[in-house]
């Protein structure tokens, strides 16, 4: 057990509880990353969520009580906790049944929060725009319904017999009635939002822009590398889901084409499948990209576990099989023995704070993307500069000769358009795999 100093006035002092059990270790289907390190994630929330660990606490679990999720001696050692540190809530790292959070609240007489109550707060502090604060209003919603019964039990009097009928069963309806009303005009709302995204992303395919998405675990530097490639200002904090609604800004590569880089919201272990669920319409942005770069902190001694977080939501999402280039960030805090991982085409090690191999990184991108590109031989006609601009921003000239009226070129282009140029006749050879 660990403990902390009292936290700062103004800061609720919440008690942390993980759980562990040995014998999962041995079977590889249970395998949980070390207790210590969840703990260490769920402290790092609890302050994103504006309040401070003043003791945490790891309970041998061998199986889970249906009423209180631990057993009874656990349950008062942490109550003594709570009374010790004058703590204002306790948080479990794992998921509790509204019954176990209800009879935990009555035992520990403070908020009894689990570890998707604790993101979807956090989560509701750092949505700005519409379409995020609807996002996690429907994700909320979601999570409080199933628990709305304990919060009537002062009004259930239907048991039967004289004057023990009265409003507690209705109020319990009527509140669940609404609610599920609300979460219905909330998805016709995010479904007129995906729509209008629909509209938007179908008027970009007319003029292709490659989009670029920067994916990766919480607080690995995603938005500190999206500002210093786009030369943008978006928030930028050392703390977990700094970043929530998703900003896009151009980039221009070596090669003198434009991308639409993307910054995503990050990832978390058991991220809550209600906000995966409520945030599809802003994960369409990771569906629907030619490139992703998996932002990894290099620095952190938990990468690894962080990047197979990741790329389980991204096998959620179907994403796995997308280009992928692995970008190692904050190489500027590793000393150079430790910089082990071999080189590789998917590998780039920069550092976004101190704009470390920034330059390679766009060089990669350029060459990432062309791998979706063919090679063809086109015909235009010479005063036509709008389609020798078009080219210019699409592909990679490889040759092209000036003739008396006409410019006949080499290039490559994105394999979706080429059928395009086809018809139109500007292609004068069969497409064939580029050489790159």
């Amino acid at each position: 057990m660990e403990q902390t100093p009292e936290s700062p006035y103004g800061r609720e002092k919440a008690v942390l509880v993980g759980t562990f059990n040995p014998r999962w270790k041995s079977r590889r289907e249970f395998a949980d990353p070390d207790v210590e390190d969840t703990l260490e994630e769920l402290k790092q929330l609890t302050i994103s969520a504006g309040g401070d660990a003043v003791a945490v606490i790891a309970c041998r679990l061998e199986r889970i009580n249906p009423s209180t999720f631990l057993n009874r001696g656990k349950v008062e050692e942490i109550a003594e906790l709570v009374v010790l540190h004058h703590a204002d809530l306790v948080i479990f790292d794992d998921e509790l049944s509204p019954r176990q959070s209800r009879n935990l609240e009555k035992v520990f007489n403070v908020r009894t929060l689990d570890r998707r109550a604790l993101i979807l707060d956090i989560f509701a502090k750092r949505a700005h725009t519409r379409e995020g604060q609807l996002q996690v209003e429907l994700a909320q919603l979601m999570y409080l319904l199933p628990r709305l019964t304990g919060l009537w039990t002062h009004l259930e009097r239907q048991k039967g017999g004289i004057g023990m009928r009265g409003p507690g069963e209705t109020q319990l309806e009527l509140d669940q009635r609404i609610i599920r009303e609300k979460m219905r005009r909330l998805k016709q709302e995010l479904e007129r939002v995906k729509n209008t995204r629909h509209l938007q992303r179908d008027k970009r395919k007319r003029v292709p822009v490659p989009q670029v998405v920067l994916v990766g675990y919480t607080n690995s530097g995603k938005s500190t590398l999206f500002n210093r490639l786009t030369k943008s200002d978006v928030f930028e904090a050392n703390k977990l889901f700094s970043t929530l609604d998703p900003t896009t800004r151009k980039v221009l590569l070596p090669n003198h084409r434009e991308i639409l880089l993307t910054d995503s919201v990050g990832f978390i272990r058991k991220l809550p499948h209600e906000l995966v669920e409520a945030f599809k319409a802003t994960l369409e942005e990771i569906q629907n990209a030619e490139l992703l770069l998996h932002v990894i902190d290099a620095s952190d001694p938990l990468w690894e576990s962080h990047k197979r977080a990741t790329e389980q939501v991204l096998s959620e999402l179907e994403c796995l099989s997308k280009p992928i280039i692995e970008v190692y960030n904050k190489i500027d805090e590793l000393p150079d023995e430790e910089m082990r991982l071999a080189q590789s085409p998917r590998r780039v090690f920069v550092s976004a704070l101190k704009e470390i191999h920034l330059d390679q990184l766009l060089e990669r991108v350029a060459d990432g993307l062309l791998e979706g590109y063919k090679r063809v031989r086109l015909l235009l006609p010479q005063g036509r500069g709008d389609l020798l601009a078009l080219i210019h921003r699409e592909g990679k000239i490889h040759h092209q000769d000036f003739l008396a009226d006409r410019v006949e070129m080499t290039v490559d282009l994105p394999t979706k358009r080429i059928e395009q140029w086809k018809k139109f006749g500007f292609v004068i050879s069969d497409y064939s795999p580029s050489v790159l």
